[in-house]
């Protein structure tokens, strides 16, 4: 008889050790099995926004989940970036960021939010895109090259450039064109790209870099002059246009990126799921035809390859910040 029982014990235990292990496998294949917040760190309406609510609709669709947007703005977008860091890591809260994610710790006063080390909090799930970033001026300034640009700036004829804030990438890159230029421009930050080229295509501020996307349209009806873009090599989507290495400005170059991140300590499986997905997202057709509206190249592929140009990000325009002693407002 206690052998019997015995034999019925261990029989009860091996089973409930099975139906666990079953039921933690299932759970696992079962993700996502609620809703998926997507934070994006910016205000609805621009392109980070944009971007991440097609990709919200597309990914509920294919996972069978609701994928909800939910936009945490402020402090130059630490404030989400810091609330995803500190979310569990399950998969059910993620982050779409533009690469102010990597500087934007750097440039901000202590207390203003940034909680956060853009390379140990985070887990890399998908580089969605990346964008260059141009010298635009205004078509009647009469700065149609980067040496009238220079010029100009040495003569006293245009002493400063719009960007659409402090500490953006449009300011480091300013400071690194008046650094190998020799030229001492003075930035006037703006409220986001939009009132700044407002400005510029009043003919209020001469010049400013942006990306091409917000300002294609005026190019296209000669209100601006696309002058230069702050890329190694240059962009297929202005061919005609030089790098500002081929016009003389070396060791000034400056892109951006979009890419999604959760927080640190994610499951391999649940990452590989999402980076899955997301890749086939970003091979449809009316999602490149959207990105590249933006002027955005579709990049996607493993998470490593958002890791490297996050670290990229963070290390090359750290140095230029610290060296310059860029701040944000």
């Amino acid at each position: 008889m206690i052998a019997r029982r015995h034999l019925m014990l261990t029989a009860l235990a091996a089973a409930s050790a099975l139906a666990l292990s079953v039921g933690s496998a299932l759970a696992q294949q079962a993700y996502p099995n609620k809703a998926i917040t997507l934070v994006v760190s910016f205000p609805p309406g621009g392109d980070t926004d944009a971007l991440a609510r097609s990709f919200a609709e597309k990914l509920a669709l294919r996972v069978g989940q609701p994928v909800v947007v939910e936009n945490k703005t402020g402090a130059s977008g630490t404030i989400g970036n810091s609330f995803v860091a500190k979310a569990a890591p399950d998969g059910y809260t993620l982050l779409f960021t533009p690469n102010t994610f990597a500087t934007a710790p750097l440039v901000l006063k202590p207390g203003t939010g940034a909680t956060y080390n853009p390379l140990t909090d985070f887990t890399p799930i998908l580089l969605a895109g990346t964008q260059s970033l141009f010298l635009i001026t205004h078509a009647g300034s009469g700065l149609n090259t980067v040496n009238d640009v220079v010029t100009a700036s040495k003569s006293g004829k245009i002493n400063n450039y719009a960007s659409p804030g402090s500490g953006s990438p449009m300011h480091i890159l300013g400071e690194m064109v008046n650094r190998s230029a020799g030229v001492k421009l003075t930035q006037v930050p703006y409220r986001g790209s939009g009132p700044a080229i407002v400005d510029l295509v009043a003919g209020h501020i001469p010049m400013m870099y942006t990306t091409l996307g917000p300002v294609a349209q005026y190019i296209a009806q000669g209100k601006l002059v696309n002058v230069a873009v702050a890329d190694p090599q240059r962009s297929s989507l202005a061919p005609n246009v030089p790098t500002l290495a081929e016009a003389g400005v070396k060791d000034a170059e400056v892109g951006a990126w979009q890419g999604f991140m959760g927080p640190k300590g994610m499951p391999a499986d649940v990452v590989r799921t999402l980076n899955g997905h997301l890749n086939e997202i970003l091979k449809m057709p009316d999602v490149q035809a959207r990105m590249l509206t933006m002027a955005l190249i579709p990049a996607g592929g493993e998470p490593a390859a958002l890791a490297k140009i996050n670290a990229y990000h963070n290390e090359r325009y750290g140095k230029v910040i610290r060296e310059t002693g860029i701040m944000a407002d």
